[in-house]
Order: structure tokens, then sequence, then C-alpha cells
């Protein structure tokens, strides 16, 4: 093929022997998601830049490096959406789904493309797909316990069972200013070893260079001081509560006083769920995060103090290491017709007959392939056992 008509790098086509795999995680996360009250919410694929550039922040790796932003005709600035969040709340805000008529929290579920203009990878691609949801409208530390619930059961339902949580708390707004300014003090002395990542990182956010994976930063990581110790005693205790909700659902978890995620919208609980398995090299791989977001609701103009929690995993991720149920692509019958050598009157019939046949079987709720052409009766049952079909209808 002429290079001109190839797909375009870093975007793939998912081809019907891999849909079955996507199907099965999309069925299973609805079915989830329903059990725990969640609504689909459907954003646009396309948003105005500052949606994501403003919630994001400036020193996010989705903002300086892999936003996916143009300029359209009439000279806006565009970007094709690179999380699912930022577009939820927008939409949260814009169609005032606060309002006081509305039970709260408003919990909603996507699925859909996202971009990111970084180099493709062996499971990542600058398209590629999440399943994500949002509770918003209300702080629970039993809410976030049960977002991380929710995310488990999606993940058990596809049998992925050798799961692990880690969790954290960034803290309050006061916590996070008072760690701000601990880790300047810290990492400014170091300032000439920091990676220029990390140096840009000191003057945005420094709590971001905790997330660096450069060597050099790891060192100086080691031995900076600890958020926890910046918490102010309302943070504290929440994330507590948090903690005494996933044993009350025992959940087991690990305390990662590391993980910071890798935007600045988050507030108190962040979260990431790893998997296991032979694909991921038999390492826990992360394969889900997410966290709370107290304030972003308001950076759009909605009311304050309107908590929101969520979290997204990858299908294309996902997809690597769950099975398509073994009769997801069985089909009920197959429909073989003797054509061959027959003239075009009795060729006719037959097939008239095969079309009835299906049309028949298909009203009562049946799947049924049939056979058109003019082949071999033994080609044809060789297709319907590739085809695993439950049954044969021979029609002569």
């Amino acid at each position: 093929m002429d290079d001109k008509f190839k797909k375009v790098r870093g975007m793939s086509d998912i081809l019907p022997d891999e849909t079955s795999i996507w199907q099965r995680i999309e069925d299973t996360a609805r079915d989830v998601f329903s059990r725990y009250d969640f609504h689909e919410m459907r954003t646009p694929l396309v948003e105005k830049t500052p949606v994501f550039t403003r919630t994001s922040g400036d020193s996010s790796d989705i903002v300086t490096k892999q936003m996916y932003s143009f300029q359209d005709k009439s000279g806006r600035d565009i970007s094709l959406r690179p999380e699912g969040t930022a577009g939820v709340v927008r939409s949260f805000v814009e169609n005032k789904l606060f309002g006081p008529e509305r039970p709260k929290p408003v919990k909603v579920y996507y699925m859909g493309a996202m971009f990111r203009y970084e180099r493709p990878g062996a499971t990542h691609n600058r398209e590629f797909h999440q399943i994500g949801c949002e509770s918003i409208g209300a702080t629970s530390p039993q809410i976030d316990a049960e977002t991380i619930a929710l995310a488990l059961d999606i993940f058990k339902g596809v049998d992925i069972n050798d799961l692990k949580v880690e969790i954290n708390t960034l803290g309050d707004e006061a916590s996070r200013k008072r760690y701000h300014d601990v880790l300047v003090d810290y990492f400014s002395q170091y300032e000439d070893q920091l990676s220029d990542d990390s140096k840009r990182r000191l003057q945005q956010n420094p709590l971001r260079i905790l997330d660096s994976k450069d060597k050099g930063d790891q060192k100086l990581v080691a031995d900076a001081p600890k958020l926890e110790d910046s918490l102010t005693d309302e943070s504290k205790q929440y994330f507590t509560d948090v903690l005494s909700a996933l044993d009350a659902l025992d959940i087991p978890y690990a305390v990662d006083d590391r993980l910071v995620r890798g935007l600045d919208y988050y507030t108190d609980t962040v979260f990431e769920i790893m998997a296991k398995d032979p694909s991921f090299g038999d390492d826990y791989t992360t394969i889900c995060a997410g966290g709370r977001y107290n304030h972003m609701v308001e950076e759009f103009g909605g009311p304050e103090n309107t908590g929101g929690v969520g979290f997204a995993f990858g299908e294309e991720r996902l997809a690597t290491i769950v099975n398509s149920n073994d009769d997801s692509n069985a089909i009920d019958y197959f429909i073989a017709t003797d054509v061959k050598n027959k003239d075009s009157k009795a060729k006719n019939q037959i097939l008239d007959e095969a079309l009835k046949k299906a049309e028949e079987l298909r009203n009562d709720g049946n799947s049924v392939e049939v056979n058109f052409q003019s082949r071999s009766m033994k080609s044809q049952i060789k297709e319907a056992k590739k085809l695993n079909s439950k049954n044969i209808i021979r029609l002569e």
C-alpha cells in the first residue's frame, strides 16, 4: 500500500479478532457501573485547550510534552482530549449538574478515545482508549473507598485477580502549601544536580519532582522530606478514615508515601491499582489510577468545595491480559447450502430458502451465518467449525 494511505503513526486499527476482548471489558465495566448506580456521560473528543492546561497544571507531562493541540479555522486553541476528568467536570459545571434538584454525588462514567502526542510504545499509542468514572458533589472517605472497590470489581469481573492497591494522601490545600515550601527549600540546595525537567518543576510544582524517573533525581528524592510531616490534622484524619473504610471492605492496600500522580488537580486521596501477569514480565504493573479532586469544579466557575473522586484505566493495556469469553465468537447456526453444480433456478431456490430460514432464526434471537457461494459441503462444514457454530443446517 502507498504510504499516503496508511494509518497515521501512533494510531491503531482494532480488528475483529480483538474486539471481542474489548467488548468483554466494556460490557463488564457497564455492568459494574450500573450496580454502583453510575450513568454514562459522553463528552466531546475536542475541547478548548484551557480546559486541560488550567486543571492538569503547567508542570504536568500532559501539558508540557503531550498535548495534541492546534488552532482551528477560527483561530481558537483546541486540543484533542488527553484524559477524561477535565471534560467531565467542565460538562458538570456548564450543564449545571450541581443544581439542588439533583442527588449528590452525581455519578457518571465514560468510555472513549484519548490523545497524547508521545512516542508510540507497545501498549500506548497517540490515540488510546480509556474507561473511567467520576463521583462529583460530595466528599467522604467512604466514597473514596467505594470508588476503589468499584475499580477492583471491574478487574475481577474480567478474571484479573492478582491485584495490588497502592494509596497515598496529598493532603488538603494547606498541607500542599506547607509541603511546597519544604520541598523548595530542600531541592534548592541541589538545584545544579537536578535534571532539566526537575529544575523546571522546582519553579512550577516541586511535588512533581517526587515522580521523576531520572536516576539522579531519584537519589535526591530518597532523602527528601516526607509529605506526611506537612499534613494538617484534618488531612491526617481524612486519610485514616479512608484506610479504615478499605479495612471495612477487606481490601488489602499498601501506603506509598511517594505516590503523587502526574496531574496537579489531585487533593487528599490518590491511588493506583496494579496487576501481575506474564504479559507484564510477572511484575506488578499499574493498570488503573485515580484520586480525589476537591477544587476542580470551582476552577470552571462552579460552586466552591464541590468534591470529586474518580479513576481511569486504559483498554489497550488491559486487553493484553484479558481473554475473550470462550463462546463470545460462537454463532448459533450455520446454514450450509448445496448449490455447487446446480442450475440457476435450483440454486436460487435453495438460497432463497436459506435466506428465509436465517431470518426466522434471527427473529427468534439466534446468530446465523449463511453460505451463499458455490462451495463444497466439506469446505462449508470446515468453516462452520472455525466459526464455533453450535448447530449446522444443511439445505440441498
